[in-house]
């Protein structure tokens, strides 16, 4: 067993917070060990709760679609989430459930990843790298943080819901193409 699965098996028993309570299922994540990008979400909703797997709802079909526009396929990113359990009715994980699960696990994993290229997706996300920055303002523009590129992308769940969000998301992976690229 690699090191990345023993943090999955770990994550899947894991009882570290009140998230594990009202779980379906723990979200590990999944995709290649040594992937060049890793997508980090904020949580899992009802559909991933429901199957252990991240993205697979309507706001993950609607990303692996954008992302296929320039090329990236679902196996060759790991995707993932700041936590790992849904929280409950949906709302926004609390700042403890994110500094347990990403001190305990996502940074294990993004260790042991390696990725050249992080990106975040909403607010959350991005606030685990870049804490002070806005997602609105700085979505599309990379940010240099502790030797590695995070590509701040507005959550694809938001982009469902507004338009002008939606397109947005659409260009920003467009110009994620060409940092992948270089």
């Amino acid at each position: 067993m690699s090191e990345l699965e023993s943090v999955a098996r770990r994550i899947l028993n894991c009882t570290l917070c009140d998230l594990c309570q009202g779980r379906t299922h723990a979200v590990p994540g999944e995709g290649p060990e040594q992937a060049r990008i890793m997508l980090i979400g904020e949580g899992p909703g009802a559909q991933e709760d429901l199957q252990g797997r991240p993205f697979v709802g309507a706001s993950g079909q609607f990303m692996m679609e954008t992302l296929a526009t320039v090329g990236l396929r679902r196996q060759d990113v790991f995707i993932t989430n700041l936590v790992k359990c849904r929280p409950p009715g949906n709302r926004d994980p609390q700042p403890d459930e994110i500094l347990m699960c990403g001190d305990t696990y996502l940074n294990l994993q993004i260790e042991l990843i390696d990725p050249q290229i992080i990106v975040t997706l909403g607010r959350f996300s991005l606030g685990r790298f870049v804490p002070q920055a806005s997602i609105s303002r700085v979505h599309g523009q990379p940010q240099h943080v502790g030797g590695r590129l995070i590509y701040p992308l507005l959550h694809p769940a938001a982009a469902l819901r507004r338009p002008e969000w939606r397109q947005a998301f659409q260009v920003d992976v467009q110009r994620l193409a060409d940092f992948i690229k270089n």
